[in-house]
């Protein structure tokens, strides 16, 4: 059936960065709640820029990962992936306004968000099913991811994370010369589906079980790819916060240089764009090694546990 190559991956940040601190009366946080923030859940900076608008930050990684498109080769598909659920007027379709200031004309652009911040890779997984179910055309799809955070609620989530505004694009096709993807698995556990009206009791329970149940679908995405944990050379994960990273850790029984949280302490969470920040991030230091195996895995409100086995080929990287 041929395999889902992501042929290029790109990232963008605002400039503009921000101490937590700097949040608080913003989000309503006493000095106290950022505390926590910062020692528990090791959030120090993020980038936030109230004054920039949503195609501003969407274009830079989407025009960058388009400009990869080898010459004579056509966008069949761009899927906006996102988290929130409104993030423009009704009246405006994002996905067919990046299309088309994207130049990309006759293309088919519609938006997934129905597994909140794993909806990238669920995007990847969608618009690779529909490239193969349309045979050997050669086509490829952009996938898109960006929102910004624009008002406290979208924001905070309560006693977990504080989200920031960031976005990445990634192009990719079928047997292309790009990283390979191996495998993709999610788990939904719908009883909590509800985030917000969750009782005292259902969050403390979710807190329990949110390590172990990532760490069962990490494993069960390595297990898909028909290798172990050991071959893996590098989880590359959300920025939800280095708490429900240590949990994951115990719960793998795994050393913890197997996971790059570099970036929680910089970044923050950005919705669904964070395992494409860091890997970028891996890219641009030179960490990402060719033919060595990667996980890229997110967990969305709802809640879905996603997780992505992929080879790293440098020749369709971008490096």
């Amino acid at each position: 059936m041929g395999a889902t190559t992501l042929e290029r991956v790109e990232s963008f940040v605002p400039e503009r960065s921000v101490r937590i601190e700097e949040l608080g009366e913003h989000l309503g946080l006493r000095r106290a709640e950022l505390g926590v923030f910062r020692k528990f859940y090791g959030l120090d900076t993020l980038r936030f820029d109230p004054g920039m608008d949503l195609f501003d930050l969407l274009l830079p990684a989407a025009k960058r990962a388009l400009a990869a498109l080898p010459d004579g080769r056509r966008i069949d598909r761009l899927v906006f992936a996102h988290t929130t659920q409104a993030l423009a007027p009704a009246d405006v379709d994002i996905a067919q306004e990046l299309a088309r200031r994207l130049g990309l004309v006759d293309v088919e652009a519609f938006a997934l968000s129905h597994q909140a911040c794993v909806s990238s890779l669920g995007a990847i997984d969608v618009a690779a099913e529909l490239l193969r179910a349309e045979g050997d055309t050669g086509g490829y799809a952009l996938m898109v991811t960006g929102e910004r955070a624009f008002s406290p609620i979208v924001q905070l989530i309560p006693n977990t994370a504080i989200m920031a505004d960031a976005a990445s694009a990634c192009l990719l096709t079928v047997d292309g010369d790009g990283d390979v993807v191996h495998s993709f698995v999610t788990k939904t556990l719908g009883q909590y589906a509800e985030w917000l009206a969750l009782t005292p009791e259902q969050n403390t329970e979710f807190g329990e079980l949110y390590g172990p149940r990532l760490a069962e679908v990490i494993l069960a995405a390595v297990a898909e790819a028909g290798c172990g944990f050991d071959d893996i050379d590098l989880v590359i994960p959300h920025n939800v916060n280095a708490l429900a990273w240590r949990q994951t850790v115990k719960a793998l029984e795994a050393p913890s240089e197997k996971f790059f949280l570099e970036n929680i302490p910089k970044l923050s969470h950005c919705f669904s764009s964070d395992v494409f920040l860091n890997y970028t991030t891996l890219r641009e230091n030179g960490r990402l090694v060719d033919g060595a195996r990667y996980v890229l895995v997110t967990v969305g409100l709802g809640a879905t546990f996603g997780a992505m086995v992929i080879t790293h080929r440098t020749r369709g990287s971008g490096t």
